[in-house]
């Protein structure tokens, strides 16, 4: 019955309240890439977030780009101060499953980072990603800068030409600022870097094989 109804957000009435304090630590540093998961970062460093599914599969494909330092997945855009994952998959905390992606400007644009955003799943199914269904699996984009809303805006604008040339519907993406009303909070240790510590865990990751017109110039923009 919970499978077959249609997701909706909660509302702060109806959300699970949650604790002042995580109940869980995170570790040190990420597996891949050997840097500090939690900052801060390094002088220069930018922080990006996205959400486009199931993060195992997310978080994936952000480690294997050159110029990110490091990511790590989470909790955003809910309710629930500190929720678990438990909680997240009940539909009753409003988050959707977020990787923080922290780059070098120098080494990679964030509109490549968009670009591999885009591409890496189809921002136009809702409440959704292919077979993994609940409002924590919605496509967002949080913003960290004025100058990142206006790249993450012209390129939702800028995918959505290509994808309604190609079939698609309307893209239900939103992009939001990663403010104190959308904090960032740390998934369980399990879920970090999963697919590395699980080479044949779950990926529902898939995109629509549309490609994005952004991304295509060098982070220096010559």
């Amino acid at each position: 019955m919970f499978l077959s109804r249609t997701p909706v957000l909660p509302t702060p009435e109806q959300a699970l309240r949650g604790r002042p304090e995580p109940e869980f630590s995170v570790p040190e540093r990420h597996t891949v890439l050997g840097n500090p998961l939690l900052g801060p970062y390094p002088e220069g460093l930018e922080a990006a977030d996205f959400a486009l599914g199931c993060f195992w599969g997310a978080e994936r494909k952000f480690w294997q780009t050159e110029g990110v330092w490091t990511t790590l997945v989470g909790y955003q855009g809910g309710i629930t101060p500190n929720p678990v994952y438990e909680e997240v998959c009940s539909g009753l905390t409003g988050h959707t499953e977020a990787v923080r992606v922290v780059f070098d400007p120098s080494k990679v644009s964030y509109e490549s980072l968009l670009k591999l955003f885009w591409e890496s799943h189809d921002p136009t199914q809702g409440f959704r990603q292919g077979n993994d269904v609940g409002t924590q699996y919605r496509s967002a984009i949080y913003t960290h800068t004025p100058d990142q809303a206006t790249k993450a805006e012209a390129s939702r604008a800028a995918y959505q030409k290509v994808l309604t040339g190609s079939g698609y519907g309307e893209i239900t993406t939103h992009v939001l600022p990663a403010d104190e009303d959308r904090p960032f909070y740390p998934a369980e240790a399990y879920h970090q870097q999963y697919l590395d510590r699980n080479v044949d865990g779950y990926c529902g990751i898939g995109g629509t094989g549309v490609s994005c017109p952004i991304g295509v110039a060098p982070a220096d923009g010559k």
